[in-house]
């Protein structure tokens, strides 16, 4: 599908090495859109730019890191050297790792708190000014974030995982207080199953099992039907603000 009024917009995806980050940002380049890529694999990333280029598009790629404030800030300037100020961030950098929560697991809890959670506000601290310098000029100004459908329906031993995407989709829900009045939408998308690398992040031969099982009975999304979705709420009107977005495969309940 075609999003001509993404053309012109300068947008920053993180997690843009694999995935929802890079299906989006495929969608947002071919739209005309100018798309920093924010990952840790650069050379991911590098591959990702020579695709995108070839197809007439604009990319950066980025090497970033979003639980490391310096790297983040470093990426705030590469991107504003490069491109100038962006109106359009996408906040999609994640893990995934769930175990029994009396396993007591500290260090993945901790991995998933500052990726999942402080990384999305260490992206937002980066780039709200430019966000809101773009709704004051008159401009669509956007900021979504990828939560999951794990923020509201529970499923044992990813606990923690959920309750970090709980946080994000409240984050999302309270931004809109101090973003809205200023111009700037603020979109949350929690997908169900979908096909990522996440699953590969489960080190559980039982738990890994189980979401195989899950993904043969339901099925999946591919990571470009929720890139679709993503640039169909930074499409609209800039007065329409498409706030919350729940996105599954039709037989997941």
């Amino acid at each position: 599908m075609s999003y001509e009024n993404l053309s012109g917009r300068t947008a920053v995806v993180t997690g843009a090495a694999s995935g929802i980050g890079e299906a989006v940002a495929l969608q947002l380049a071919a739209a005309g859109a100018r798309v920093a890529l924010l990952a840790r694999r650069a050379d991911r990333l590098q591959a990702l730019v020579q695709r995108i280029r070839a197809g007439g598009g604009q990319a950066l790629a980025v090497a970033a890191d979003v639980t490391d404030d310096a790297s983040v800030e470093a990426a705030r300037h590469l991107v504003h050297e490069t491109f100038g100020a962006v109106d359009l961030v996408v906040n999609n950098a994640g893990v995934m790792l769930p175990n029994p929560i009396d396993e007591g697991r500290f260090d993945e809890w901790q991995r998933m708190l500052d990726t999942n959670v402080a990384g999305v506000l260490r992206i937002i601290r980066a780039f709200a000014a430019d966000l809101v310098a773009a709704g004051a000029e008159g401009r669509t100004a956007d900021l979504v974030n990828v939560s999951s459908i794990g923020a509201h329906v529970p499923f044992p031993n990813y606990a923690v995982y959920g309750a970090t995407k709980a946080a994000v989709t409240y984050l999302s829900q309270s931004l809109r207080t101090e973003f809205g009045p200023r111009d700037v939408r603020v979109t949350n998308i929690e997908p169900g199953l979908t096909e990522t690398e996440l699953k590969t992040h489960v080190d559980s031969a039982e738990l890994s099992g189980q979401l195989d099982g899950m993904f043969e009975a339901i099925g999946a999304l591919g990571a470009a039907d929720v890139a679709d979705v993503v640039a169909y709420a930074a499409s609209r009107p800039r007065h329409v603000n498409l706030r919350q977005m729940i996105v599954l495969p039709t037989r997941q309940a």
